[in-house]
């Protein structure tokens, strides 16, 4: 399993809906979870940014058709990175 970092920011419809409906936030997650990817742990932001989810998903493809569905509802926008445990990073380097 891979873990990836997902930053994302509300669209203004997205602020609309959470605003209704906070507990939208945990419904998502589930449906990611439908979709293969588990989140890890989530993390409201005050900053750039609305919010930081850690994820887990067997694969990039994985991921990435879980972003795209996420997104194209047009409530929020992504960004995803890919995270590799330091262990493994030192251990490609050596």
């Amino acid at each position: 399993m891979s873990r990836y970092i997902i930053i994302s920011n509300l669209t203004d419809e997205g602020a609309m809906t959470l605003k209704k409906n906070p507990g939208r936030i945990k419904e998502v997650n589930a449906e990611l979870k439908k979709m293969g990817v588990n989140v890890i742990d989530q993390y409201a932001v005050l900053g750039n940014f609305d919010f930081i989810s850690i994820v887990e998903a067997q694969d990039d493809n994985m991921v990435m058709k879980a972003v795209v569905e996420i997104a194209s509802r047009g409530s929020i926008k992504t960004e995803t990175y890919k995270i590799i445990p330091i262990t493994e990073f030192i251990n490609a380097l050596m």
